[in-house]
């Protein structure tokens, strides 16, 4: 459980990886150092493959700041997912009505995810040439990528 917690406060950063879990409960000044320094590394990430000019910059980054900001939000659904998950895994009470939320709940935040991205690439094409465009979706489908290989990792499955 302990990883499960912290998996939460680290994917509301979009992290690339999940930290290990510490001996002692961390504290939250613990945690809002963790997460500005994740945000901070993921910004550098992306700048550090994008290579961008300083025009480009110029436009990119408003609009990856905007696109963070949506994906903050969709992280937040999914942090209630798994801790509402979490929940029932541990009082062992996970039921079909439970369960079926719980899938809605995914598939939602899948199809928020797909509409944002889809809502964003016009944006994207506003601030930068598409094969920059196409660079800048496919870093941010690895780090989502690794989020969910962690994620999954991290949760047990079903009872």
């Amino acid at each position: 459980m302990k990883k499960i917690a912290l998996f939460l406060m680290v994917v509301f950063a979009l992290s690339v990886s999940l930290p290990v879990a510490a001996q002692q409960e961390p504290t939250d000044s613990d945690m809002q150092i963790l997460l500005e320094k994740i945000k901070a590394d993921k910004k550098l990430l992306v700048a550090s493959n994008m290579k961008l000019s300083d025009a480009e910059a110029k436009k990119f980054w408003p609009v990856y700041d905007d696109y963070q900001a949506e994906l903050k939000k969709l992280n937040k659904r999914v942090a209630v997912l798994i801790d509402d998950y979490a929940t029932a895994y541990n009082n062992d009470s996970m039921t079909d009505a439970k369960a079926k939320k719980m899938i809605s709940e995914m598939v939602a935040i899948y199809q928020s995810e797909a509409s944002m991205k889809k809502s964003f690439v016009p944006k994207l094409y506003k601030a930068l040439p598409a094969v920059k465009v196409a660079r800048y979706l496919q870093l941010e489908n690895k780090i989502r990528a690794a989020l969910r290989y962690e994620l999954a990792e991290a949760v047990p499955l079903v009872k």
